[in-house]
């Protein structure tokens, strides 16, 4: 018994050193403490992790949000850059349709411009080229439109400067006309002015000066608003033989195109006609050597446009108003001596196609250019068709013609103004050559010799009022 005790008091003891030795409650306390301070760790950790994440989901919700703000961006701007594509394109479009609408009125008012010509329609021929300006004035514009509004960048601008260019330089060019046509007018009222100073006899001798002095710049104007006389004459006389010799030119050439013998071609011509009394012989012509045959030609020409020259209308009519109003009839002639020297023959038988100087186109051409004639020139007669329709072709040739028809109608005009009217005369085939009333077609090296006459008349003369004379131009041969 007594050993069970202190065995029991042994245990004891040794489990009270044992907790001495082992605190088991400040373990378990330092232990829970520790514990709990991991926990507190992990935690954190965890809580810093899921700030890192959440911090990461933020950076990637900003980039995708700015990828799409950039996506959304561009699609404004192609949406933007659409619109205005499809807004320049539809400008084009009504740019263009206004642009053959213009070229389609413009085609229609050239129509009728041309239609305006024959027959001639001077109120219509005007309101067609008011039309016809106006549209290319509108193409003008259009065309201005388009390189201000669909050029691009400093090379359009330069491009529409140019064209502007383009379109004031007529313009200017046309004051440059007006401003000199105005200084020509007014040399030409100062001209006048100091002319009839002189007439009227002020200044003395300052006037004789300044009349002196308008003589020398006396103008084409000033020549006409002079009363006929002779200097006039010859000078128009001068401008019928200069467009006699154009047109003789033109008609060899044709021969030669047309492979014509010309000597034969001539006497053919002298053959066929049937009008008044030939005063050329075959015999005449064949005297005429190769290089001379325009004068053989031209004197056949002249001799056929001067018939009935000495009758106030070619003897067209049998009208006498020259004899019954003399004073009248001269001043009628004169005013429209006046009236037509400036004008075109084709714009004047365009608006007088009937007119006397009408009829004498027609009757002259017939009687030049005869009917053989005219189709082995040509293939054709299509120009005497037209003339015997009382129309007037607007050819090359028959443009020469006219201008001949033109010089001889205001010499004849000019004529029937002056009182006393020149007397015509022609040198006869052998006479002898006078060089006072004869002047030679071929030119010699010194004097024409003593053995010289007549081979045929090339351009008749005329005897004017103080004994002055416009020579007869003629073609020589020796006699022998």
């Amino acid at each position: 018994m007594a050993n069970k005790v202190s065995n029991f008091s042994d245990l004891i003891q040794r489990v009270t050193a044992s907790c001495f030795l082992h605190p088991l409650a400040a373990e378990r306390q330092e232990i829970s403490k520790t514990r709990h301070k991991d926990e507190d760790d992990d935690d954190d950790n965890e809580s810093e992790t899921t700030k890192d994440q959440d911090d990461d989901h933020g950076d990637k919700l900003v980039e995708l949000t700015d990828e799409e703000d950039k996506e959304e961006e561009k699609t404004r701007v192609w949406k933007r850059e659409k619109k205005k594509s499809s807004e320049r394109e539809r400008d084009m479009e009504e740019l263009m349709v206004e642009v053959f609408d213009a070229v389609s009125v413009m085609k229609r008012a050239y129509v009728s411009l041309q239609d305006a010509h024959c027959p001639w329609d001077a109120q219509k021929m005007r309101e067609a080229d008011v039309a016809v300006v106006a549209e290319l004035r509108r193409l003008g514009v259009l065309r201005e439109r388009f390189r201000r509004n669909f050029s691009e960048g400093k090379g359009g601008v330069m491009r529409a400067a140019v064209s502007l260019k383009e379109v004031v330089a007529p313009y200017e060019a046309a004051v440059e006309e007006l401003k000199r046509e105005v200084k020509t007018k007014g040399a030409e009222i100062e001209n006048l002015k100091e002319k009839l100073k002189s007439m009227n006899g002020g200044g003395g001798k300052k006037g004789r000066s300044h009349s002196h002095r308008s003589k020398s710049k006396v103008s084409f104007i000033n020549q006409v608003a002079a009363p006929p006389g002779n200097e006039m004459f010859e000078a128009t006389m001068s401008q019928v033989r200069e467009t006699a010799k154009s047109f003789t030119t033109l008609l060899l050439s044709l021969m030669r195109s047309a492979r014509w013998d010309i000597t034969a071609a001539v006497r053919s011509i002298e053959a066929a006609t049937t009008t008044t009394t030939t005063t050329i012989t075959t015999a005449a012509f064949s005297v005429v050597g190769a290089q001379h045959a325009k004068y053989a030609l031209q004197s056949y020409v002249c001799r056929k446009i001067f018939e009935g020259f000495d009758h106030e209308t070619f003897y067209m009519d049998g009208s006498l108003s020259s004899l019954l109003n003399p004073d009248r009839y001269r001043r009628d002639c004169f005013t429209q001596y006046n009236n037509m020297k400036a004008m075109d023959p084709i714009e004047l038988l365009g608006i007088l196609p009937t007119s006397h100087f009408g009829k004498f186109c027609f009757k002259k051409y017939l009687s030049i250019v005869h009917q053989k004639m005219e189709e082995s020139l040509f293939g054709d007669l299509e120009q005497r068709r037209q003339v015997l329709a009382g129309n007037h072709p607007r050819s090359e040739f028959y443009g020469e013609f006219l201008g001949l028809a033109k010089a001889v109608w205001l010499l004849h005009l000019l004529a029937f103004s002056m009182e006393p009217s020149p007397s015509q005369f022609e040198a006869s085939r052998g006479a002898e050559f006078n060089p006072d009333y004869m002047e030679s077609v071929v030119r010699f090296s010194s004097r024409v010799p003593v053995d010289m006459v007549v081979g045929f008349p090339v351009c008749p003369g005329f005897k004017l009022r103080n004994g002055s004379v416009v020579k007869a131009w003629v073609y020589l041969v020796s006699k022998s």
